[in-house]
């Protein structure tokens, strides 16, 4: 295992790196210290031709102009939460509201947009390598209670495996949902998009949307709908759906909930590229998975002098149910002082 670090940039005058773990078979992960945002990740094809199978930039510039999330870190909660409102402990907190009425992936800045600690381990005779980042959240930061510390280690494998391991704790009550916003495209090339890539996931019930994409607080069967992914089936099945939900968002942007099997080797679910070969496997201990399909992308930035369209890339995003503090039975995403948030989400990268 190796690892390595290069200049990425610079944001208001601070320096910003990517570091970079490579294993023996070819693979490669890099991350950088601002938004402990994963930049690339190279893996070669079924020909062994190697290519960056995520979304991202040459540099931190684009990052932080167009704010695009790719591969970051967010918190303190992903998605949604309405009204930025909710209840702790019998007090009415209030958090930003920065999409429309509601509050998005922990306010603007949150964490994509934070500069995190570092620290690197690799050694030639080992059969991983990690980074890990650490960020303090202070008190107050876009509403949210309590002095929040947070851990993320990235792990890569000698088995192509890319772990993801979260902990935090608070001194005051607080919320905790974070995920990674990573978008895979396996074809290597943006400009193809991921609507031939196949989804397969062990989910039986989906959380539906309101018009301003907060979760209903239903769980709906996915049987006889283009939600139905227990099959592996093309991702362009719901972009192209007339489902009423699926026209909310040009496609899916939904929390799905995870059967977990109890084959800890079975996992919760996967994409392929039917071209390339590669495919990607996830596990997590997360109640639900977020399928979005970078719907919204209107050419407004590049990469590689490319412009980014809709459905470049699939993103997901592992976490308790989005605004699960406003429905009693979408899970717990309170953290107490005195408690220690642990989560770990696994991708298993491999060819079909």
């Amino acid at each position: 295992m190796k690892v390595s670090k290069r200049p990425f940039g610079k944001v208001d005058g601070e320096p910003v790196y990517e570091y970079t773990l490579e294993n023996t078979k070819g693979m490669q992960l890099s991350a950088m210290n601002y938004g402990a945002a994963v930049t690339s990740i190279l893996m070669p094809d079924k020909f062994g031709k190697s290519k960056n199978i995520v979304l991202g930039f040459d540099s931190v510039d684009k990052y932080v102009e167009h704010r695009p999330f790719y591969g970051a870190t967010i918190g303190r909660v992903a998605g949604r939460i309405a009204g930025g409102k909710f209840k702790l402990k019998d007090k009415t907190v209030q958090v930003m509201v920065n999409e429309g009425e509601n509050h998005h992936h922990g306010g603007n800045p949150a964490f994509e947009s934070r500069f995190w600690t570092v620290e690197t381990k690799a050694a030639a005779d080992a059969d991983e390598g990690t980074l890990t980042f650490t960020y303090v959240s202070p008190d107050g930061e876009n509403g949210y209670p309590g002095n929040l510390t947070v851990q993320v280690v990235y792990t890569l494998t000698e088995q192509n495996e890319w772990k993801i391991h979260y902990t935090a704790t608070t001194d005051e009550t607080t919320l905790f949902n974070p995920t990674n916003h990573v978008y895979f495209n396996l074809t290597g090339d943006h400009t193809k998009g991921v609507l031939e890539h196949e989804l397969q996931l062990n989910s039986d019930c989906y959380a539906p949307l309101r018009e301003d994409s907060i979760p209903t607080g239903e769980l709906a069967d996915v049987t006889d709908t283009d939600f139905d992914f227990r099959q592996s089936k093309p991702l362009k099945t719901g972009v192209d759906s007339d489902h009423p939900q699926l026209q909310l968002n040009r496609g899916y942007d939904h929390p799905f909930v995870l059967n977990h099997s109890l084959n800890q080797h079975q996992a919760d679910g996967q994409i392929s590229d039917p071209v390339s070969g590669r495919r990607v496997r996830f596990t997590t201990d997360r109640e639900a998975v977020v399928v979005y399909l970078n719907n919204w992308a209107d050419g407004a930035y590049d990469i590689d002098s490319q412009p980014v369209l809709a459905y470049s890339g699939v993103a997901l995003e592992t976490q308790t149910l989005p605004d699960a503090i406003n429905h009693k039975n979408f899970g717990n995403s309170i953290l107490n002082p005195g408690e220690t948030f642990q989560s770990e989400t696994v991708y298993h990268f491999d060819l079909i």
